[in-house]
């Protein structure tokens, strides 16, 4: 299973009529089995990126192959659940068929044993962020798309999720895309990392993290974040020099 992109432009206009460029440059391919984060600034175009990835926006120049009939899960930077709905209620709307073995797993391991019955408005933002993330493993996905899913999080919950996350991925064969402009989502999770420019969103860098996560330790995520952070500068002035 592949993913194949070649976003070569993308514009928003605004209420003056004025057209501004929000992505440009943006080519790669994905396979099955990989989970690639996108690590850029706030506001460069990373969530519209995503909307394209997923088919929800067509308006830009270029294409995406995404694999035929491929089941897609969504975790948005707002846990969006409904709030009349149950807990339990909000997975199994996403997936109805979904069994009940496979479900109490998945919620004893996002922590959720005890709030089955609870309604959104009693979960506090860590919890419905997990609600979020298991909606999502729930359908089985062949492509999981993840929206900065850890944002606003103290450090200590989102190490918590973060290491969730990163058990989820590995339990199921799926493509992983990532967006963050947080380098420690970055490197804990990533077997790519693309960097990316400020808007218009371009990848200044694609680089492969070969050490596998559960085994990077203190020294190896230490020596991973300083790659990255010496490319992304080298890559920022090669592109002021041009």
């Amino acid at each position: 299973m592949q993913l194949d992109v070649d976003i070569t432009g993308k514009t928003f206009q605004n209420a003056a009529g004025e057209r501004h460029e929000v992505l440009t440059g943006l080519k790669f391919s994905l396979q099955s089995g990989q989970v690639a984060v996108f690590f850029g600034p706030s506001g460069c175009g990373k969530s519209t990126m995503l909307r394209i990835l997923l088919g929800l926006d067509h308006d830009f120049q270029g294409h995406v192959t995404r694999p035929a009939k491929a089941r897609a899960g969504m975790v948005f930077q707002e846990p969006r659940l409904l709030p009349w709905r149950s807990v339990e209620e909000n997975v199994r709307l996403a997936a109805p068929d979904i069994d009940e073995t496979k479900l109490s797993a998945l919620f004893k391991l996002l922590e959720l044993d005890a709030h089955r019955s609870h309604y959104p408005g009693e979960l506090s933002l860590g919890l419905a962020r997990r609600v979020a993330l298991a909606r999502a493993f729930a359908v089985e996905p062949d492509i999981l798309v993840l929206d900065e899913p850890l944002a606003s999080l103290d450090d200590a919950l989102a190490n918590r999720l973060r290491e969730e996350i990163a058990m989820l991925v590995s339990s199921r064969t799926m493509i992983t895309l990532l967006v963050t402009h947080n380098l420690d989502d970055a490197v804990r999770l990533a077997d790519r990392v693309f960097l990316l420019s400020a808007r218009p969103a371009r990848i200044l860098a694609d680089l492969p993290v070969r050490t596998p996560r559960h085994a990077r330790g203190d020294a190896e995520i230490a020596a991973i974040k300083a790659s990255i952070l010496r490319r992304a500068s080298i890559a920022v002035a090669d592109r002021s020099v041009s």
